[in-house]
């Protein structure tokens, strides 16, 4: 299936296509994004119309409240990346300025939904607000519809074992290490991606290889040691590993690292990028006397990784 961006309202005219259109930022393309794609498709199919997700850049709180605009679980071109894994045809990023805040509910609906995307459906959360001054509620919307002839498809929020998928709340999980909660919200791991460390990170000639991350991710795990694999985004390649997130007390350490222990050794080529994604949380991190004793506790974290990454091996088997 194609996959088309529009980095602007004037390039969404130019395609103009009749289009099921889900709307919202999409930070994380959590489980409850993935409602509003999957809902849009369905509409698309039944219809013959275009998937569409319109989301913005920058986040509109960078632009109205920067004070308080949240820190993000991901880049634009990670969202997009997923929107198409989504079934997401078409995505159109509108650039998010002063004037576009400016238009009310009905300028925005005639001028961007309507008259820049031809939308038919329109899928939104049961909670989006838009238009000047968030005046604009799904109510709106729906009066808008009648006007510009679009439905409206509210879909209300996604549950998931108590916890209501919403990028506020995997925010909070992951800030708290809570890391496999987040990845049942997010539908994956949650990951950070970015480029290896030389000189301190790589450890070849170590019994156990270790990778050091540089990254420019926004949100963190809280500090503490984890199970978790680790991506060549070069090659694909995967390996098990255990991830510490500190700054390690042993040695001294005033600046945060993110150190990973491959549990099997690195084949091929030297690893420049990768990605590390974080399962669960074995414990906080502590300084110990010496390097014999941090050394025997990794060698325990990673027995306790290798035990969980056999019991995964063995449930997705059955």
């Amino acid at each position: 299936m194609s996959f088309q961006i529009l980095h602007s309202w004037e390039e969404a005219r130019t395609a103009r296509a009749a289009s099921a259109v889900a709307v919202g930022n999409f930070d994380g393309v959590h489980r409850g994004h993935q409602l509003l794609f999957a809902r849009a498709s369905d509409a698309a199919r039944r219809a013959g119309l275009v998937t569409v997700a319109l989301t913005f850049a920058p986040h509109p709180a960078r632009i109205l409240r920067p004070d308080r605009a949240p820190r993000l679980l991901s880049t634009l071109e990670q969202r997009l990346g997923w929107m198409r894994e989504a079934g997401v045809e078409r995505a159109v990023v509108l650039p998010f300025t002063r004037e576009l805040a400016g238009w009310g509910p009905e300028e925005f609906a005639r001028r961007v939904l309507h008259e820049g995307l031809d939308a038919r459906v329109v899928v939104v959360g049961d909670n989006f607000r838009f238009g000047k001054g968030a005046a604009g509620n799904v109510e709106t919307l729906e009066e808008m519809g009648r006007q510009y002839e679009f439905a409206t498809d509210v879909v209300t929020g996604l549950v998931i074992r108590g916890m209501t998928a919403s990028s506020s709340e995997i925010r909070g999980l992951i800030e708290r290490g809570e890391v496999a909660r987040a990845a049942r919200l997010l539908g994956r791991p949650y990951g950070l991606s970015g480029e290896v460390v030389r000189g301190r990170g790589i450890g070849h000639k170590q019994t156990v290889p270790t990778l050091n991350l540089k990254t420019a991710a926004e949100i963190l795990p809280a500090v503490g040691v984890y199970v978790s694999s680790v991506l060549d985004l070069a090659t694909g390649e995967r390996w098990e590993s255990v991830s510490n997130v500190g700054f390690r007390p042993t040695f001294g350490g005033e600046e945060l690292s993110i150190e990973s222990y491959v549990l099997s050794p690195f084949e091929g080529s030297v690893q420049e990028r990768i990605r590390v994604e974080f399962h669960e949380r074995l414990r906080a991190e502590r300084g110990f006397a010496d390097a014999v004793a941090l050394k025997a506790q990794i060698l325990r974290d990673v027995a306790r990784a290798q035990a969980w990454h056999r019991r995964v091996k063995r449930w997705v088997r059955q």
